[in-house]
């Protein structure tokens, strides 16, 4: 490998561990591109609410399958915030998708085969180059299970429950704390065990609980761990 190489990084972890924002700033300060799978399937969630194919938690799947074509997700670069923001068939849908009527819905979403099918594929052509940081559920076990560093991220779900509160408050976005922890909650327990790609720690990851770290401590952290794996590939 010459001095030039990139590595593919992979971060997974339980919802609202913050693996999004330490992904973010892990790209910017190393020069990569950073891909939020998470917002892949909310967009998809999202498509699914405007058009009707959620009633509880039951997905109409048949009508959703049949209009997997038509659902179109992409990145564009925010020049105000620096960061990607997430569009669907075209609209930015950013603000929308982190609502917590998405989160409510995203997990029996994103454990339909099919969907998950769908999305894994187009993260993979999007990381074909490498030089990627991508965050989400399967990334190091499905999507890049050969990534040169993988990272798994925990904290407990009542820290995760009063981050995602204080975020979505300076949002504007008010939102009751036992509602959010309750949504965690579940999700978790989908997540884990969903029949197609549940969430669980690769063999080879690393674990990172940040439950009780800055993230001034998390960034250097993950930077060391980076330098680490481009070492290896040079040696």
């Amino acid at each position: 490998m010459n001095e030039n190489s990139k590595i593919t990084i992979a971060i997974d972890g339980f919802s609202s561990c913050g693996k999004s924002t330490m992904a973010k700033d892990l790209a910017r300060q190393i020069g990569y591109i950073y891909i939020d799978s998470g917002a892949m399937y909310r967009a998809v969630t999202l498509y699914c609410l405007e058009h009707n194919l959620i009633s509880g938690d039951i997905v109409d799947t048949e009508t959703l399958r049949s209009l997997m074509n038509d659902i179109h997700i992409s990145f564009r670069l925010n020049s105000q915030t620096g960061k990607a923001d997430t569009y669907l068939n075209g609209k930015n849908v950013e603000d929308e998708i982190r609502s917590m009527k998405v989160s409510s819905k995203v997990s029996p979403v994103s454990a339909i085969p099919f969907v998950r099918t769908a999305m894994v594929k187009l993260q993979q052509e999007m990381g074909k180059s490498k030089g990627i940081v991508m965050d989400g559920r399967d990334i190091g076990t499905t999507v890049f299970p050969d990534a040169e560093l993988k990272i798994f991220v925990t904290a407990s779900a009542e820290t995760r429950a009063q981050r995602r509160v204080d975020e979505l408050k300076a949002k504007g976005i008010p939102v009751a704390y036992d509602e959010v922890l309750d949504n965690i909650k579940s999700r978790d327990h989908i997540d884990q065990n969903r029949a197609e790609s549940p969430l669980r720690k690769a063999d080879d990851a690393l674990l990172l609980d940040n439950s009780d770290i800055t993230i001034e401590q998390q960034n250097k952290w993950l930077l060391e761990r980076y330098t680490e794996a481009i070492q290896k590939i040079k040696t």
